[in-house]
């Protein structure tokens, strides 16, 4: 069916792609833990994983896509120790839990609906599966794997590490992790500090418990993707994916709890993207170095110029591998807004060309390429890069360098279409609206132009004629440390 190769973070080499069951593809992607607002680096893993999705599809696989919905269960420190971030936000905001969930969990689809992602097949949650949690407990228990102590049940790393091999995924090896782990109060019921909870008792003040027959408690992290990958997908499915920061513990921990459970590995093929940094730093809620996308999209931000449009970000996003780390700044989202409208205006182009009754370019050679581009482990800037000289192509045709027979072109067109809106699912903005929103944002740069040497002459009266004229047309100005930045 194709030549899909795809890198395995397991075997750390790229693997031509071959499914279990031919034609049809299986796959689980780690969802959010619904108790804040998703943010841009949490967008970019989903719309890697998007984007496989989609590709997928197009080469003709049936997919059967689970991302789940962690709603209990995920402790901070790596969900082993410390308060639930879904109870501590719910007391806050003086929420119950599952209105926390709802609120989130609405936003998250909201926000990856702006972005043209497509819903998966399966969005199950963890509170929904808690009886096929405490039977892979029940079965990893009496294979030897796992024991209780004082209500919680925790996983017996070094036990298991004696048959298995832990820390295969993450290229860890027992012998540093008992080194490099430290003593914690928290981890007294513990027979080895590597271990890690399968079950926990609650606290009384713990609002989200369940009987079990350990005690009245709640399901560990890590279990919860085991229970609901391996229900929907099987106890051996094709591809796992999810953050590079999933690795370990989480993922490490999957394959361990499948493994003990089933004695068969659980995923044949791991994918991992990177992050998304901002300032050369993680983006991440906990230490606030992060940005939301509708305040990406409104230009309500400190960090950029001016707003920008979903499928602009997407663009951008795509504009890197998923597997290299991508830094986030208002220039590179500027030209890569730039680099979209040609592709835009260029495609929309492409109804108005003549044809001829020979053609001077290789379509053919050209198609081949993109698709021997994302067939590379979806490597979407080598893609974009033979999309960019399709533009090339169609301002050669339009300017009667090139000629084309009508069977090219709609070859050309096609292809075009197919990876600009069915595999990238990008959107277009219209020629009017892309068009007129470039020449705006550069008629408004302007005028801040000539509103800061009005300012610099003192002509105080100049500059806040211009300010206030802007803000009548419902065009915001802002003045910081770097500079004015404006939001239409």
């Amino acid at each position: 069916m194709n030549n899909l190769h795809i890198y395995n973070s397991l075997t750390k080499t790229k693997e031509k792609f071959v499914p279990i069951h031919e034609g049809a593809v299986g796959m689980y992607v780690c969802g959010p833990t619904v108790y804040s607002n998703v943010h841009l680096g949490n967008c970019r893993t989903f719309l890697s994983f998007d984007l496989v999705f989609r590709y997928l599809k197009h080469l003709g696989y049936k997919v059967r896509y689970v991302r789940n919905i962690t709603d209990a269960g995920h402790l901070e420190n790596d969900g082993e120790s410390g308060e639930d971030p879904i109870l501590k936000k719910a007391r806050i905001e003086q929420l119950e839990p599952m209105e926390v969930v709802q609120k989130y969990t609405v936003d998250f689809h909201t926000v990856l609906s702006k972005f043209n992602a497509l819903p998966p097949s399966i969005e199950p949650t963890a509170t929904g599966h808690i009886i096929e949690q405490i039977e892979i407990i029940e079965k990893i228990i009496a294979e030897g794997f796992a024991y209780e102590n004082n209500g919680s049940v925790y996983f017996d790393v070094l036990k298991f590490n004696e048959s298995h091999q832990y820390g295969k995924l993450s290229g860890r090896n027992i012998e540093d992790m008992i080194a490099n782990t430290r003593e914690l109060s928290a981890q007294t019921d513990k027979k080895n500090l590597q271990d890690f909870a399968l079950w926990k008792k609650a606290e009384p003040q713990h609002i989200m418990r369940w009987p079990s027959p350990w005690s009245v408690g709640f399901p560990g992290w890590h279990l919860e993707c085991t229970a609901m990958s391996t229900k929907y997908l099987g106890d051996n499915f094709d591809i796992h994916g999810g953050g590079m920061d999933l690795k370990f513990p989480h993922h490490e921990c999957e394959i361990a709890q499948a493994e003990a459970c089933n004695d068969i590995s659980p995923v044949n093929y791991w994918m991992h993207a990177n992050m998304l940094t901002l300032n050369g730093r993680k983006m991440s809620k906990s230490t606030g170095n992060f940005i939301l996308p509708n305040e990406m999209f409104t230009g309500e931000n400190d960090i950029l110029k001016k707003p920008f449009s979903p499928t602009v970000t997407k663009f951008f996003m795509y504009q890197a591998h998923y597997r290299s780390i991508l830094d986030f700044s208002s220039e590179a989202l500027e030209a890569s807004e730039k680099g979209f409208n040609r592709l835009m205006d260029a495609y929309r182009m492409l109804n108005g060309l003549e044809t001829s009754e020979k053609s001077s370019l290789d379509i053919e050679s050209w198609k081949k390429a993109c698709y021997d581009a994302m067939d590379d482990d979806f490597n979407s800037p080598i893609l974009i890069a033979h999309l960019f000289e399709g533009v090339k192509f169609i301002n050669a045709l339009k300017e009667g360098k090139e000629t084309i027979t009508k069977e090219d072109l709609e070859n050309l067109k096609t292809t075009m279409h197919n990876f600009l809106f069915e595999v990238m699912g990008l959107q277009d903005l219209s020629s009017e609206n892309s068009g007129d929103s470039e020449k705006l944002s550069a008629a408004v740069e302007l005028l801040i132009e000539l509103r800061n040497q009005a300012r610099a002459n003192k002509d105080f009266a100049t500059s806040d004629r211009i300010r206030d004229r802007l803000s009548d047309k419902g065009i915001q100005l802002k003045d910081g440390k770097e500079g004015t930045t404006f939001k239409l």
